[in-house]
């Protein structure tokens, strides 16, 4: 018989939901096919089978949380299904004497569950470390508005201090109900899905530790549209990929992050990590929500490699196919509202970076040529977010325009370094 365990995800991700099962007890499995697929905070993960065999056992049903190294799969490599033993389920007996040793009973997972049998929500790091202290995390009080418990909540739990707590005779109080709808009104309840929970808690988490603030400006889209209309079918005949407003912007955005390098940077406690490189993310909706997967090396692309990557990860998105390492590492993001119809919008940092971009509609406006003429001009507002605790007002208005003047100026773009 060989196992099959939960692998190694990534550094920061210790666990993950079972999302499917791709072969069920009884399926012929070969080496290297896909058996399971995980969710994790990021991205959903195939595991494959390392034996040949037939899928014996499955110890961790859909909907389930397993942690890395976890046996989730029996594989019977004689080739053969071999019926699982029957479990005979017990009933209760009179109490005994003798109890079972603590140190004898697995690992109870109620324990880390509250009233209503769900599962705290609790950091990777926290939860090891309540593992590591034997803390029960649903006693762990936290200030979290979404209820999400950090390491420092953990270190900071006093459990003698709880328990006398909860011993002492609370005074009644009239508990507030659980808001119900009214008779005859139809509702659905949708569990968040673990990445629709992470996505929730960083944007939350983000606004809590930046000194997040936008400022906007508004692009003539003229000179970019009369570009891509006269090159659009050589470019595409030429490298096989449309020619989208996407790479314009992020040469843009490159060359005002080399003039503005704080906007490339991140806060690590007390420093500033200022980045030599430009991996820009480019966020995308996908079905379970959005996510940012990363252009690498902005700066060293032409438009063309830009437009392949951004239409390669955007693809892989929509199928769910995206490696944590597509999502890593990013130094700056661009988000494109305008695809969905957004006039104007306040972009949220994808923490820990500092700075996001945000792209709008493109609308047909009246705009003054010069004192004597007006003229109807595609006009675009973009917007950028910032963290001002490192980034200031002049820097970041200093950014803003020079995007502005590089879209409004496309050529000047083969000019940058």
């Amino acid at each position: 018989m060989a196992e099959i365990k939960v692998p190694e995800l990534a550094e920061s991700i210790t666990e993950g939901t079972v999302a499917q099962w791709l072969k069920q007890p009884g399926d012929t499995v070969n080496k290297g096919d896909y058996v399971v697929e995980l969710e994790t905070d990021k991205v959903n993960v195939e595991i494959i089978s390392e034996h040949s065999g037939v899928l014996q056992e499955i110890k961790a049903q859909e909907g389930d949380t397993v942690n890395v190294g976890e046996t989730i799969a029996i594989v019977n490599e004689s080739g053969q299904a071999v019926p699982a033993p029957e479990k005979t389920e017990e009933k209760p007996e009179a109490p005994k004497a003798e109890q079972p040793k603590a140190e004898d009973q697995p690992e109870q997972p109620a324990a880390e569950e509250k009233a209503g049998g769900q599962r705290p929500i609790a950091s990777p790091a926290a939860r090891k470390l309540a593992r590591e202290k034997g803390i029960d995390l649903s006693q762990v009080p936290t200030a979290d508005p979404l209820g999400r418990i950090r390491t420092q909540d953990v270190e900071s739990f006093n459990p003698n201090q709880a328990k006398q707590q909860a011993q002492a005779p609370k005074p009644a109080a009239a508990s507030k109900p659980a808001e119900q709808p009214a008779a005859g009104k139809e509702v659905e309840r949708i569990k968040m899905s673990r990445r629709r929970q992470t996505i929730a808690n960083r944007l939350v988490e983000v606004q809590q530790t930046a000194a997040m603030l936008t400022t906007f400006n508004e692009v003539d889209m003229t000179n970019v549209m009369n570009l891509r209309k006269n090159r659009k079918d050589k470019f595409f005949e030429e490298n096989d990929v449309k020619l989208g407003f996407m790479s314009f912007f992020t040469k843009a955005v490159v060359a005002a992050l080399k003039k503005n390098p704080y906007l490339n940077a991140e806060i690590q406690g007390n420093e500033i990590v200022l980045k030599k490189f430009y991996d820009i993310g480019i966020a995308v909706s996908a079905p379970e929500g959005l996510v940012v997967p990363v252009v690498r090396d902005a700066d060293r692309k032409n438009f063309a490699e830009i437009e392949k990557d951004i239409m390669d990860l955007a693809v892989k998105a929509r199928d769910n196919k995206l490696a944590l390492s597509d999502l890593q590492g990013g130094s700056f993001t661009i988000t494109n509202g305008g695809v969905f119809g957004s006039m104007m919008s306040t972009p949220i940092l994808n923490g820990p970076q500092v700075g996001i971009l945000g792209m709008h509609s493109i609308q047909l406006r009246p705009v003054a040529i010069d004192a004597e003429r007006m003229e109807n001009r595609p006009m675009m507002y973009i917007a950028l977010s910032y963290d001002h605790r490192i980034v200031d007002g002049k820097e970041a208005v200093t950014f803003l325009k020079r995007v502005k003047e590089l879209i409004e100026d496309p050529e000047s773009l083969l000019f940058e370094a």
